[in-house]
């Protein structure tokens, strides 16, 4: 399985988690165009799969390597038993020690595990001794602005034998409002040893290159960024690797990979279920286009493919007539 061949260093762009959104044909996107990219599996609570230890529960394929699995909890006996059940199938590890959602925190799990840095160095030296596989953790500034405990945070998890860390710029607080502070990224790579990956605001190849030069972090993790543009990581892949850019996929492109990405949903998931799941993207993929949210609130409310494709015919026509 190749889930062996993976070397941290030639890791330039992770792909971070997305709850209900980065699923398997989401992942699979991103991999048409890019082998080196890092794929992550939706976060993956360690009581679930304890509780109900298959694996297969979790849709991934062998075409999506490098994989990480991230897993969320805070006992240390069912982060390993949950480690164990899925190490044939990792390439590595990533603990969550960032989720800010409130269903997550109250229960010490997610960003949560920033008031409780033993307790988070004894699961990952517990699970990288378990399973022998690379481990990584990923977290925020700290609980609020009063309590940044960041830099402690990630020296502790690079004492404990973490392989690289991921830094979301905001505190648990912040949630996802306000911008990310990357000056505190940059903090972090002065102060540890391992790679730091910088996660938060970065939507574009723009925003990864300031943010590479701002932090010289190793390299970036990026989610919604990816939302409506599945060449993202491979463009900043190209960037980092060999100093190319390649343009913004274009508005034709973006309504292909719109298309293909509902398809493969439909085909995943059925019409139905399928067609309900791809609402959520479709603004991301028009955002362009001159009245979008005309279009979009027409969009979620049809329920099959072909009335959808329609729609995006006439977009295209319009834009194109726009053009000339």
């Amino acid at each position: 399985m190749p889930k062996n061949k993976l070397n941290i260093n030639d890791i330039k762009v992770i792909q971070a988690p997305l709850a209900g959104i980065s699923d398997i044909v989401f992942r699979g996107q991103i991999r048409k165009h890019s082998l080196s990219c890092l794929m992550t599996t939706e976060m993956i609570s360690s009581e679930m799969l304890c509780n109900n230890p298959n694996p297969r529960i979790i849709q991934f394929e062998e075409f999506e390597y490098p994989l990480s699995f991230q897993l969320v909890g805070h006992k240390v006996d069912k982060m390993v038993k949950a480690a164990k059940i899925i190490s044939p199938y990792a390439s590595m590890i990533d603990i969550n020690c960032g989720c800010p959602v409130k269903k997550v925190v109250v229960s010490g799990d997610g960003s949560a595990m920033m008031k409780t840095p033993k307790l988070a160095c004894e699961i990952l030296s517990a699970i990288k001794e378990a399973t022998n596989l690379p481990v990584s953790a990923k977290f925020r500034l700290g609980w609020s602005k009063s309590q940044e405990n960041f830099i402690e945070f990630g020296k502790a998890l690079q004492n404990a034998g973490a392989d690289f860390v991921t830094l979301h710029a905001r505190t648990r607080a912040d949630m996802y409002q306000g911008s990310a502070d990357w000056n505190k990224i940059k903090l972090l790579v002065d102060e540890l040893d391992i790679p730091v990956f910088a996660n938060g605001d970065i939507k574009t190849l723009d925003d990864a290159k300031k943010c590479l030069e701002l932090t010289n972090a190793r390299g970036v993790s990026i989610g919604r960024g990816i939302m409506g543009d599945f060449t993202l990581p491979y463009r900043i892949e190209k960037y980092i690797n060999e100093g190319i850019i390649i343009p913004d996929p274009t508005l034709e492109e973006r309504i292909l990979m719109l298309k293909e990405h509902l398809h493969l949903e439909v085909l995943n998931m059925g019409e139905i279920n399928g067609v309900k799941f791809m609402r959520k993207f479709y603004n991301y993929y028009i955002s362009s286009v001159r009245n979008a949210s005309k279009y979009r609130s027409v969009l979620v409310t049809l329920d099959n493919e072909k009335e959808i494709n329609k729609v995006l015919d006439e977009i295209l026509l319009i834009h194109s007539k726009n053009l000339v």
